[in-house]
């Protein structure tokens, strides 16, 4: 037997892709895997591509859960936090929702609304000091998609002083997992295809979780709905602090030289979506607008990879004491 895991909110997009890798991993066992209304369904029936994983969906409850070593939240906004508190203290959490992941209360009410549930340890093990402290927890909140792409280009650049933390503008597009996976008539594959469509302008929830974890004083996201079913592609733009700033792309690479996951590509070539699909990387690249003078950063994930469960796995390997890559791919899929 290997370690026992479970997975709470299994029947979604992220749920699903958790249970991918789990079956693959070479040190998890899935004991349980629970749903709302898909409770009592195979899992092969909810997620075809699963299709030999013998399990049937269980309801989402303490009793369900807490014979396991560690439990992954997989639930909507708001849910994780009642759960958690009634898991053992003896289960580790990985929390793939957004419950726990804003220190700041009022943040938290301005954006998501209710109560303020408490901030555990940041699931981005690329951050300093942030692989000590999530092997150090038992309980993590992994980060948002659009986070983890926006954290990942500017973070280093704001704390070497190469940009400004204020003035910081993003523009990300999203595939439509990224939306989850109730059915919604904006989602629908007629409304989609052929079309580009922003949404949350000014008023995104990942905008003070990107504050905090980049340090930025000042953002301006805008998140776009792209015709494809994974991936982000997110554009992020600073100023320079000075003719004599560091070279961006210099600076993400010292930062990232050591980080299995992200790639600094060659001078010149640009991310794309498609070549994160699938795996657990981030894909950058930096430049210098010649009119401007912004810094500007390329960025590509797959959403539900480096952005929901690849990113949950990797946090799940430090706090087992696991290298943090293992069961995880760091090679896309093509075509």
């Amino acid at each position: 037997m290997g370690i026992r895991v479970a997975v709470a909110g299994a029947s979604g997009y992220a749920g699903g892709e958790l249970l991918r890798l789990i079956a693959g991993h070479p040190e998890l066992d899935l004991v349980a895997a629970t749903a709302h209304s898909q409770a009592g369904a195979p899992v092969s029936a909810v997620h075809p591509h699963l299709v030999g994983l013998d399990l049937t969906l269980g309801q989402t409850d303490p009793a369900t859960l807490g014979d396991a070593d560690l439990v992954f939240l997989a639930l909507p906004h708001g849910q994780s936090a009642a759960l958690a508190a009634e898991l053992p203290a003896t289960v580790k959490v990985v929390d793939l929702g957004a419950d726990h992941r804003l220190r700041d209360g009022v943040a938290w009410h301005r954006y998501y609304g209710g109560g303020h549930a408490g901030a555990w340890t940041y699931g981005l093990p690329e951050l300093p000091g942030q692989r000590v402290a999530i092997a150090a927890a038992d309980r993590v909140a992994a980060t948002g998609c659009y986070a983890v792409a926006t954290t990942l280009a500017l973070a280093p650049l704001v704390a070497s002083g190469a940009v400004a933390a204020s003035d910081v503008v993003v523009v990300a597009a999203s595939g439509t997992s990224g939306a989850g996976r109730n059915a919604k008539p904006n989602l629908l594959g007629s409304e989609v295809i052929g079309d580009l469509t922003p949404y949350k302008v000014g008023a995104h929830q990942h905008v003070p979780e990107i504050k905090q974890a980049t340090g930025a004083t000042s953002l301006s996201f805008t998140p776009v709905l792209a015709p494809m079913p994974r991936g982000i592609l997110a554009t992020v733009t600073a100023l320079p602090l000075g003719p004599g700033a560091a070279d961006p792309r210099a600076v993400l690479a010292e930062a990232y030289a050591d980080s299995p996951f992200v790639h600094v590509l060659p001078e010149g070539t640009f991310p794309h979506t498609a070549a994160t699909y699938g795996s657990n990387s981030c894909h950058l690249q930096a430049t210098v607008d010649i009119d401007s003078g912004r810094v500007i950063v390329v960025s590509a994930i797959d959403n539900l990879g480096k952005g929901a469960a690849g990113q949950a796995v990797q946090c799940a390997n430090l706090m087992l004491g696991l290298p943090e890559t293992t069961g995880l791919p760091v090679h896309g899929v093509a075509p």
